[in-house]
């Protein structure tokens, strides 16, 4: 391939149709571009966030079929006739799902920037272990870098949104996880 085929072939538009967020879209990008950047370039939809875009810090993650994937690494031209989910799908109609209520009632996003890839492999969790256990939120966020929160924020208000979808109504986080830790001195009988 002489260099100007090469440079052609680096401009070649495909036309897919995705279904995103239970929605067909007619769509039209370079057959280079991954799923994140026709996402945010060409369906304008801009919660999942460029981070790395190496496929090491999650910010980017989407489910396609139901499974948590990186779409910074995704081709699009391959994600043709597959379910497309985004932190926009989790929503139903005007009413937050509950992990969405869960992470604001809890403060679990601060700057946000890695929350939509975090909510939606949560989301994926929860579909498939509906009572996980903290080490498996643990292992299941492993890929989702959080520079901001510590994290504890994000565990309890996985596990108050399992408890919510369970119909769990007797589970509350613990008081710290909305109140924060006591001062020192508050709440200690020894003082």
């Amino acid at each position: 391939m002489d260099s100007q085929d090469q440079k052609a072939g680096e401009h070649q538009q495909v036309f897919r149709l995705l279904n995103v967020n239970g929605e067909p879209h007619q769509t039209g990008f370079s057959v280079h571009h991954s799923l994140l950047e026709v996402l945010r370039e060409q369906l304008n939809l801009t919660g999942t966030k460029h981070g790395c875009e190496l496929g090491e810090c999650g910010t980017c993650t989407v489910l396609i079929d139901g499974q948590p994937v990186l779409s910074c690494l995704e081709l699009a031209a391959e994600c043709e006739g597959r379910e497309i989910t985004t932190v926009e799908g989790m929503m139903n109609g005007n009413d937050l799902h509950p992990l969405q209520e869960a992470f604001a009632d809890l403060g679990a996003a601060q700057c946000g920037y890695c929350t939509p890839g975090i909510l939606v492999t949560a989301k994926a969790l929860l579909e498939e272990n509906p009572e996980p256990t903290r080490d498996e939120i643990v292992a299941a966020l492993a890929g989702n870098l959080c520079r901001c929160t510590g994290y504890h924020k994000i565990l309890e208000g996985v596990e108050w949104a399992a408890a919510k979808m369970r119909g769990d109504n007797d589970y509350t986080p613990p008081r710290e996880a909305i109140y924060g830790d006591p001062l020192p001195g508050e709440g200690d009988s020894h003082a």
